[in-house]
């Protein structure tokens, strides 16, 4: 398979599929030190102040690109 037609989301829930030639070797690095060098206590602060950020953020609506017909509810 080449690196262009995985999903990596989808293809390597279980684990990389490309081993050395993935796209993503980079981000995988930086992931495993932030775990290594980052204290669970951290890790669940880190978490808390993002989902503090998001509920603390007002609603974003998102609508279609042509518009709500008049005649559909929502």
């Amino acid at each position: 398979m080449e690196p262009a037609q995985i999903d990596c989301a989808v293809s390597c829930v279980n684990g990389c599929v490309l081993g050395d030639r993935c796209p993503n070797l980079e981000y995988k690095e930086q992931a495993s030190k932030f775990v290594q060098e980052t204290s669970l206590d951290d890790m669940i602060a880190i978490a808390e102040e993002a989902i503090r950020k998001k509920a603390m953020q007002s609603p974003q609506w998102v609508f279609p690109e042509d518009g709500i017909a008049p005649d559909e509810k929502p």
